[in-house]
């Protein structure tokens, strides 16, 4: 798990193609590593990876077919910025919202325009996340947890201050970038509680009303 609160921006330094998957080497002098060892899990723009080899200066993790289908992980170019977080100690403060790191889908930046010193950005979203994003509630984009401002259809926005954008390669999206989305884990557990309350087509029962608070 995570905060989405982005510790450190690290690089690509190389990927190695093997049969499908990949294994990619990530460099980070300004990510604490001293306490990170092989099998941990990092959050590499939203995806959560695990550590396979520890560097001096970063850190080596495979991707599996699957993730590189499903996030912009398998677009990626040598020396593109990568935001970076490890995983969440239960000591640690929840100064984000709970990330698991399983990203949903990719969107797309659709526009982006200066707010005083913020920054505003448009994204769009696949239509089938639509109904987990909701005004004043978070998203996860590209690792960071971020708060929706506005709603239309499948389409969001945001508002990023300059610390935000200082921390976070954020500060590169432009209208086009490709970014990685995670939705939010209470809206989809929600989703799937109510799915398991309904009953099947005919089966309303007295009994069924009574136990559920109706009589």
């Amino acid at each position: 798990m995570f905060t989405g609160i982005i510790e450190a921006i690290g690089q690509l330094r190389s990927r190695q193609d093997k049969g499908g998957d990949c294994r990619i080497e990530i460099a980070s002098r300004a990510l604490d590593l001293s306490d990170t060892k092989p099998g941990d899990s990092i959050a590499v723009n939203g995806v959560c990876l695990t550590v396979t080899e520890c560097l001096t200066d970063g850190f080596c993790a495979d991707v599996s077919r699957e993730t590189l289908s499903h996030t912009t992980i398998g677009h990626l170019r040598t020396g593109s910025l990568l935001n970076l977080e490890k995983a969440l100690l239960a000591t640690s403060r929840l100064g984000g919202h709970l990330v698991s790191g399983h990203v949903d889908a990719v969107g797309e930046v659709l526009s982006r325009k200066d707010n005083a010193r913020a920054v505003e950005f448009r994204i769009r979203a696949p239509r089938e996340l639509a109904k987990y994003i909701a005004h004043k509630g978070s998203i996860t984009v590209d690792g960071t947890s971020l708060t929706v401002n506005a709603v239309s259809g499948a389409e969001f926005a945001l508002t990023l201050i300059p610390h935000t954008i200082a921390l976070t390669i954020s500060q590169h999206y432009q209208a086009g970038t490709k970014v990685n989305l995670e939705v939010d884990l209470l809206a989809r557990y929600l989703e799937r509680l109510l799915q398991a309350e309904k009953p099947a087509s005919g089966t309303i029962t007295e009994h069924f009303l009574g136990e559920h608070g109706y009589l």
